[in-house]
């Protein structure tokens, strides 16, 4: 069985991240199972799909997200700084992908929330909103760097919707923390995975996702711990040519 592949940001070696086209290159593959994507709020606390707290890394605008309307937002390109093939490529809203994934019925979302409780207050009821709109529910997982903005969308979404812890390192305590945020799922710097630790995680029903794992010789080593890890990439390709590996080398 191949271990799933979940497309960061999009299909972002291909497209532009965090946009539609990148999304919707995703979506057009139907071995890929995750889409990751980050989302903040814009002045108007509209959900909008962008990595960066500021605008001057992927688009053509300057100063923070949180400083622009949605609709300004809408007109700026986010494209033309990684092709001119993608010049005028947008910033999308969450809604936007929301009903793009709902129509193609395939993926399965990672909403990161790029907040530290502080910046950007009551983003979790603006993006649980959106999810129960379009009834996605059992399609989403909410992530977060930040213990309390899961913990709140836990509570605010009685249950109902998974959340899941984001780490670039290791503790012994984690499946406990988890636990007592209702969380189970993990989203972790691949480097920082054992054997071991894997097994700890999964005794206790934790989900997996890898990030972000860009070279076909990691992706083996980090399949081969378990099939069920989710593999985060920027390069779907690779995940595939990684899984044919490993399915040829069992076969000999």
């Amino acid at each position: 069985m191949n271990n799933p592949c979940a497309a960061h940001r999009g299909w972002s070696g291909r497209a532009p991240e965090n946009t539609m086209a990148s999304i919707q290159m995703a979506l057009s593959e139907p071995d890929i199972e995750w889409i990751e994507i980050d989302v903040q709020l814009s002045k108007d606390h509209i959900p909008v799909v962008i990595h960066d707290y500021k605008l001057r890394r992927t688009t053509n605008g300057k100063g923070q997200i949180r400083d622009w309307t949605a609709a300004e937002l809408a007109k700026l390109d986010a494209g033309g700084w990684f092709s001119p093939l993608y010049r005028n490529e947008r910033i999308p809203t969450l809604e936007a992908v929301l009903q793009a994934v709902s129509v193609s019925g395939k993926c399965r979302l990672n909403i990161e929330l790029k907040t530290d409780g502080i910046r950007y207050p009551y983003i979790e009821e603006q993006v649980l909103k959106l999810v129960r709109d379009y009834r996605m529910e059992d399609s989403v997982v909410i992530t977060s760097f930040h213990f309390g903005t899961l913990h709140r969308m836990h509570q605010l979404s009685e249950g109902d919707l998974r959340t899941g812890f984001i780490l670039d390192g290791w503790r012994d305590s984690l499946p406990e923390e988890l636990k007592q945020i209702g969380s189970d799922f993990l989203s972790i710097d691949y480097g920082r995975l054992t054997k071991d630790r894997v097994n700890r995680l999964q005794a206790a029903g934790i989900q997996i996702m890898a990030w972000t794992i860009n070279d076909e010789r990691s992706i083996r080593k980090i399949a081969m711990l378990d099939p069920g890890i989710i593999i985060c990439t920027n390069h779907p390709d690779r995940w595939r040519n990684a899984m044919l590996s490993i399915d040829d080398g069992a076969r000999r």
